[in-house]
This record gives C-alpha cells, sequence and structure tokens, in this order.
C-alpha cells in the first residue's frame, strides 16, 4: 500500500508515461499539456499496481522512461544548484544532471510502492503562468481522506510539453523546497558533495523495506 503521506510529500515529478501494454507514447511537440499529465499518470498507475512483483529497481526501470519524457530534468537540475551551475565544468554538470535524475526516478519509485485503488483527475483546460508557461491542475483521488492537489507547471521548449515544477496543495514548489534542501550541501561541501548525497539517497531508497 502507498504511503500517502509521503508521497504527497514527494509529489514533486512526472509525465509521458508507460501504456498498459507497456508500449512507452513519447511526447509529441503537438501534444496538448494536459494530455501528458494523463498519460504520464497512466503509466505511473500502471507501475503501482505492478509494484510488488517489480520490487524497486523493476520500479525504476519501467520509470525512467516515463519520467524522461515527462520532466525537463536538465533545466530542474541547473535551477536546482542555482548561480554556481555556471561555473561547473561540462563534466560536472552532466555527474550532477545523472544524479538529479537517477534521485527522481529513485524517488518515485520508493514513494509509489503499491496500489490501493487511488486515481488521478487531470483539468482538460489550463491556466496560463510567465511567459508561455501553463499551469496544469489535477487531483490525487484516495479512498479514504481528502484529495491532493497537484499542479504542474509546464513549459514547451520546442519538443512537447515537459514538466518543470510539481506545486503541492497549489502552493508549495516542489523545486523551491529540493533547491532549499540542497543549497547548504553545496555552500558546505560543493558541487562533488551534492553529487555524493543525491547518489546516497538513491542508495538509501534501494535499501528501504517496502511500507
Amino acid at each position: 500500500m502507498v504511503d500517502l503521506t509521503r508521497r504527497a510529500a514527494l509529489v514533486g515529478l512526472s509525465a509521458l508515461a508507460l501504456c498498459l501494454t507497456t508500449r512507452i507514447p513519447f511526447a509529441r511537440a503537438d501534444e496538448s499539456a494536459p494530455a501528458v499529465i494523463q498519460a504520464f499518470y497512466a503509466g505511473l498507475i500502471d507501475v503501482m499496481k505492478q509494484a510488488t512483483t517489480l520490487g524497486f529497481d523493476g520500479r525504476v526501470k519501467k520509470l525512467e522512461p516515463l519520467v524522461d519524457a515527462s520532466y525537463d530534468l536538465p533545466l530542474m537540475t541547473r535551477i536546482t544548484v542555482g548561480p554556481q551551475w555556471n561555473t561547473l565544468t561540462p563534466e560536472q554538470q552532466d555527474k550532477v544532471k545523472q544524479s538529479f535524475r537517477a534521485y527522481t526516478i529513485a524517488t518515485y519509485a520508493s514513494r509509489f510502492d503499491g496500489f490501493s485503488g487511488e486515481r488521478f483527475e487531470v483539468s482538460p483546460t489550463t491556466e496560463p503562468s510567465q511567459g508561455s508557461d501553463l499551469i496544469v491542475s489535477t487531483k490525487l483521488i484516495v479512498k479514504t481522506g481528502d484529495p491532493v492537489e497537484l499542479n504542474y507547471l509546464m513549459r514547451n521548449a520546442g519538443s512537447g510539453w515537459r514538466i518543470i515544477d510539481v506545486f503541492l496543495s497549489g502552493t508549495i514548489s516542489e523545486l523551491a523546497t529540493r533547491r532549499s534542501e540542497f543549497s547548504a550541501v553545496l555552500r558546505r561541501d560543493g558541487i562533488d558533495g551534492l553529487i555524493n548525497t543525491l547518489n546516497d539517497h538513491v542508495k538509501e531508497m534501494q535499501s528501504r523495506p517496502k511500507g
């Protein structure tokens, strides 16, 4: 059974999904922002239903193409690192992008570790944000308790709509939370310290007992 409190806290991260047939419908430039989220949720529910059989590593494998097709992870990594990004070597940038990607996917694999009849509702309409960005509003519906509001900030950089942030309860930015958490590590230990911290988080989630 999925831990809804932990999962709601994680929320930040999603889009083009695995079909129930396991075929992956990668985003097209002409696909609407809500359609991207709907496809992501379809894939995520599929992974949740198979969670026990797949195990952590199996969920990671299923989620990798799903998250890659859904999020603009390179942009999110740059925002998380902040101004220090421009001082990094290309090799350091690649390493932190790889670690942030692994951390994001592992977080989903850790949180969404079962299925208890949850479902997602996606608003077919969008709200404008800064520039040409859009907000897609969704709700996580559970058997008991109030629905969880999850709003996705999305941007189309030419290759299709991608998630660049997630807002829990409509206001709590996942990206801002991550940047706040990691800024202390960057100040204290530099970029190598952040990379090690992300990698350590992945190892911890991998070894964590289910539930």
